[in-house]
């Protein structure tokens, strides 16, 4: 007796396999189930996370035929080579695979504390050793003139100054005032402390705490948010340990160090 086939879909209403294509970091593809269109940023076992143009993150399992490539319904896999590299730095620019650091520049970024380079290095330490510049700290601003002085800025050294709390009328603002130099630039971000030029989210804090005039500002945080007031060296690292990309960084603090970068790389 002739067997005959269960499935009696015609060939051509059978779905076919569709394309795999790697999620390698960078590509933009669009989840075929939500319409949510957005960049690969990382891509771990099973999932895939996609970022909109928005910032937007959104994490989707990697279904078979789950995602449109330019319309085409692909499937995407994780790279066969593990973690692929990142496209952009943390700072935002593109990633150069493999490019050595530049010979230091003569030319210096100044900020203000230990607190204030690390945050700088995280974010922008990938474009300031391809650019050459060296980022030290000052342990305060008070004697900020004379610094720049005795560094002797030129049109092949030029300074640049990333000062906490440079607001009209601070004492931070008259003491930049005094700096005079057409090759040292002086500009700063309006909060008390670098702390909170990390935004609240990426903490996990709906907001930073106000703290009355007089008290120590880091140790009033940590009290009011109830952290250890005794050990606020790990306050901080717990506020670093938050900051993955520039995207975690209020634009105030941004906008400056980009100037400051810009300023110091300047041609002569």
């Amino acid at each position: 007796m002739r067997q005959y086939s269960a499935d009696l879909t015609p060939p051509w209403k059978k779905s076919q396999p569709a394309p795999e294509v790697a999620a390698e970091p960078g590509l933009v593809v669009e989840e075929s189930g939500t319409g949510f269109c957005g960049a690969v940023i990382r891509c771990e076992a099973g999932t895939v996370t996609l970022e909109d143009r928005f910032g937007k993150h959104r994490v989707f399992p990697l279904q078979p035929r789950g995602f449109l490539l330019e319309g085409r319904v692909v499937t995407l896999v994780r790279p066969a080579s593990g973690p692929a590299r990142p496209t952009r730095t943390a700072s935002g620019s593109v990633a150069v695979p493999g490019a050595r650091a530049r010979v230091a520049r003569a030319g210096r970024i100044y900020v203000e504390g230990r607190h204030d380079a690390e945050l700088v290095e995280k974010v922008w330490g990938d474009d300031l050793r391809i650019e050459g510049v060296v980022v030290e700290y000052l342990e305060g601003v008070d004697d900020l003139p004379s610094i720049v002085e005795s560094f002797g800025p030129g049109p092949d050294a030029r300074l640049g100054v990333l000062v906490d709390h440079l607001v009209p009328g601070s004492k931070e603002w008259r003491i930049a005032q005094a700096v005079t130099s057409e090759h040292a630039l002086v500009v700063g971000h309006p909060y008390i402390d670098i702390w909170e030029a990390v935004k609240p989210a990426s903490v996990g804090i709906t907001g930073w705490p106000r703290v009355p005039r007089g008290q120590d500002w880091k140790t009033g945080v940590c009290r009011a948010l109830g952290w250890r007031v005794a050990h606020t060296g790990e306050a901080w690292q717990r506020i670093l340990d938050s900051v993955h990309s520039y995207k975690d960084l209020e634009p105030q603090l941004l906008g400056r160090v980009e100037e400051l970068i810009d300023f110091v790389t300047a041609p002569s």
